[in-house]
This record gives C-alpha cells, structure tokens and sequence, in this order.
C-alpha cells in the first residue's frame, strides 16, 4: 500500500524512468507512467521489474502499481509528484513541463530530473515556475540515495525532501542555481585529472580507476571531502591542515591539469577502457556495479546496527 495512496507520474521512460518508477512502487506508491515513443512505452513494464527485484532484495517490499498510460494527461492527473525525465534538450524540456504544468493539479510538485540542464535553463516558460523543482539522482536511482534539489519556493522543496526522504533517498539541497549541481561538478573535476593523467602518460586508464576504487573511494563512501581534510589534521582538525599542510595543497593544485579530448586523448581513453572491460559487455558491467552497489548498501544498514 501507499504510505498515503499518494500516486506518482513518471514522464519518460528511459533508463532513469525505469529506476525512479522501481524506487516509487518497492516503496508503496502507485505510478502512472507515460513516454511519448509507444515503443518504449510498450516495454516499461517488463524494464521495471529487475530494479524492482534489486530493491526486494534491499528490503523495500512495498506494492504500489504501476500503469502506463496513453496520454501524458492521463499519467500526471491527480498525482501528489510528477518525476519528469525527459532528454536534456532545453525546447523539449520546457514543451514538456509546460505541458504537464497545463494538465497536472495545482497542488503536484513538478521534478525534473535533469544533469545537465538548471532549473534557469528550463523553468521560463511556466506560469507557475514556483512548483518547478530540479531533483538530479545519481545513476541508478534506485540504488545511489542521492538527490539533489533546487526550487525557488522553500515549501514546495520542503515537500519533496519528504517525499523523497519516504522512498530513503538522501536529499541534498542547493542554495543557489548551479551547473552540474554539486556531485557532478565534484565528479567533473576528478574525471578531469582522471584524463590529465592518462594524457600526460603518468598512469593508465585502469591504474587510475583501481587507485579511485582502493583508496580514496573506499574513504569518500563514509565521509565526506571536507570532512577527510579534517581528520587528515589529526587533533588539530582542518584548522591544523590548513595551517601546515595547505600549501602542500596549493601545489598539487597547481600541478592538476586541464586536458583537452583531442583525437589521440579519446583513443587513449576508449582503449583503456576496453582493456578495463576485458570484453565484459555494458550489460554485465552494469550488473557487476549493480551487485557490489547493493551489498555496498547492505553493508551500510549493518553499520547502523
């Protein structure tokens, strides 16, 4: 059942439309779901049922039901939340919130999923912009608690870090309008040295991924990058690091590189990868990062005891 018999719209029904609508019935809601391509449309269903299976096994058992429907009309009436996932293309976007802000009721919170895109970018053409908020998960969000919001009316965010703190996301607020949220921005940065190093020949596209996975990815899992920076002052705190160790930092600042994805750069790149894959197919490397994802968040419940 749903924790009120509150219904959910997904609009478009791609990869994150298949975890956001898993997300919303493993944990009680009922969702209408719409996607303008008939075919996608036709298949969600099916889609649906393996990250709804990854989430049984997380211990969300909830039973809402899911219906697709024909028209966007029909997915977003009389819903408490419409979670929009529409393709980051700024006149598309916008069509489409208009369109669900003309037939969704005035009291639905309107999210939009968007990674790319600010709420700036894709808010102008509403008449009530207010009910506008960007919600950007982390992928796949069904299995990374994160999501990021921004919205210009502090009660309208307040509800949908409720609703989404009830599906056990971890909803993160931005203070201000910003490209790449935070975690994409924070993520940018280090692929960007990711590549610098491949570029400048210091190590390999695995090296450099087996060094991220076993060191400070291991850390970063449990606490945060300002936090690390703390403890690394010992009894002094980050007071202490900034004090003696900042210009250590500064320099490897100033050391970090900016590279450009030239043709030789990309070819670095793509090679290194396949070497990484070692033929495993997109398929099975997501579910080997699904599978550790899921016993990484098990291993979490236990920590909490």
């Amino acid at each position: 059942m749903s924790p009120k018999n509150d219904s959910i719209a997904i609009v478009g029904c791609g990869l994150i439309g298949e975890s956001w609508a898993a997300l919303f019935l493993a944990h009680g809601y009922n969702v209408r779901a719409f996607d303008p391509n008939q075919e996608t449309a036709e298949g969600f269903g099916a889609r649906v049922n393996r990250p709804l299976a990854q989430l049984r096994e997380l211990g969300a058992t909830g039973a809402g039901c899911l219906t697709v429907t024909e028209t966007l009309a029909e997915a977003v009436a009389g819903v408490v939340l419409i979670q929009e996932n529409a393709p980051e293309n700024i006149p598309l976007k916008r069509a489409v919130l208009r369109e669900i802000e003309e037939n969704a009721p005035q009291s639905a919170i309107i999210a939009s999923s968007t990674s790319a895109l600010t709420w700036s970018d894709i808010s102008p053409d509403l008449q009530w912009p207010h009910r506008l908020v960007t919600a950007h998960p982390f992928n796949p969000p069904h299995l990374v608690p994160l999501v990021e919001l921004y919205g210009i009316d502090n009660a309208i965010v307040v509800q949908a870090e409720a609703i989404y703190r009830n599906l056990g996301r971890h909803p993160v607020r931005l203070k201000k309008d910003a490209v790449g949220h935070i975690a994409n921005r924070l993520a940018s940065a280090l692929w960007r040295e990711a590549v610098h190093i491949v570029a400048e020949g210091i190590a390999d596209v695995e090296a450099v991924d087996a060094a991220l996975v076993h060191g400070p990815g291991l850390r970063w899992s449990v606490v945060g990058a300002h936090m690390v920076y703390h403890l690394g002052g010992g009894t002094g705190g980050i007071s202490h690091y900034l004090q003696h160790l900042g210009p250590s930092q500064v320099r490897r600042w100033q050391s970090l590189g900016s590279p450009d994805l030239t043709p030789e750069v990309c070819a670095a790149l793509i090679d290194g990868i396949a070497q990484e894959a070692a033929g495993r197919s997109i398929e099975e490397l997501e579910a080997d990062r699904d599978f550790k994802l899921i016993n990484a968040l098990k291993a979490r419940e236990i920590a909490r005891g």
